[in-house]
């Protein structure tokens, strides 16, 4: 396989791992049998947007890259909040 395959291979897998999350949120949610996001959610997210990013860089797509880049940020901004009411949350519990 060439180069351009292989950058093939990881823009797809890439793809697969955004897709996986919305698999995994949906099955979370069937088995809840209300609307959930996991955390992990949230990992798969920063895993296949940074993969697509790297795809995009490497395709030199301003468009995809400022989409993929932003992603990530909000994707960690979310982890964030997570951690912070995870932390307050046993601060009160604490008490």
């Amino acid at each position: 396989m060439d180069k351009e395959g292989w950058w093939l291979v990881v823009g797809f897998g890439g793809q697969v791992l955004f897709m996986a999350r919305f698999v995994l949120q949906w099955m979370m949610s069937e088995r809840e049998r209300r609307s959930v996001i996991p955390v992990s959610f949230w990992y798969l997210s920063i895993l296949g947007a940074l993969v697509l990013l790297a795809y995009a860089l490497h395709r030199h797509d301003p468009v995809f890259v400022a989409g993929q880049a932003l992603g990530v940020g909000i994707y960690l901004r979310n982890l964030q909040l997570i951690r912070g009411e995870r932390e307050r949350s046993r601060n009160v519990t604490s008490s």
